[in-house]
């Protein structure tokens, strides 16, 4: 474990959360209903990585190595044994070491990826903001944490990747991509194909 790690308690599920993204989660079992607890008394964020190998219930899942912070906002328990989440995605991490708890709870050292820069979007990916701006207005629940960054191009990047329909292991390819301007030019390569906006 180097000086520059920390160690973190790792969700892994069949989904990537991307920082700033809203991730809605319902727990129910012990050993994450154990972190849970444990990160919300201390006010601690946990892991949320993608799902290498395993599933999301049962024995411990093989995470992907990259990650991001999941902060709790909400919960809610209206049903005795069932927890219900309000996640958001906070800083990206790299998993260092990690290690299968006897609960069967995967903890992590994980190193820190910088936040990215915020940059003003560049006039070529306009579509890509126009785009977000009529999902925006048609959604009938909050899809996006407040403030909407429209002119930024991370934040921009990154609500697409959330929503577009593209497989798992692409989403994680956008997530680990360390310039927002690389991961815009993906996204509207693929809005291109799919007819969604002009070339």
């Amino acid at each position: 474990m180097t000086s520059a790690s920390v160690r973190i308690p790792i969700f892994p599920l069949n989904t990537v959360l991307f920082p700033g993204g809203l991730l809605p989660l319902r727990v129910f079992e012990t050993r994450y209903m154990d972190m849970t607890r444990d990160c919300m008394k201390h006010e601690r964020p946990f892991g949320v990585c993608l799902i290498s190998e395993g599933s999301e219930v049962g024995a411990p899942a093989a995470p992907e190595p990259t990650g991001c912070l999941a902060r709790i906002i909400e919960w809610d328990m209206q049903q005795l044994g069932l927890l219900h989440l309000k996640t958001l995605g906070a800083q990206r991490f790299r998993i260092l070491a990690s290690e299968v708890g006897p609960q069967g709870l995967v903890a992590a050292d994980v190193e820190l990826i910088p936040q990215e820069q915020a940059i003003a979007l560049p006039g070529r990916f306009g579509a890509c903001a126009r785009l977000l701006e009529t999902v925006i207005a048609q959604q009938k629940s909050p899809l996006f944490a407040e403030p909407h960054e429209l002119e930024n191009a991370a934040w921009v990047g990154y609500r697409l990747a959330e929503i577009l329909p593209v497989p798992l292991a692409a989403k994680q390819k956008l997530l680990e991509l360390e310039h927002s301007i690389a991961r815009l030019e993906v996204l509207q390569r693929f809005l291109e194909q799919q007819g969604l906006v002009r070339a």
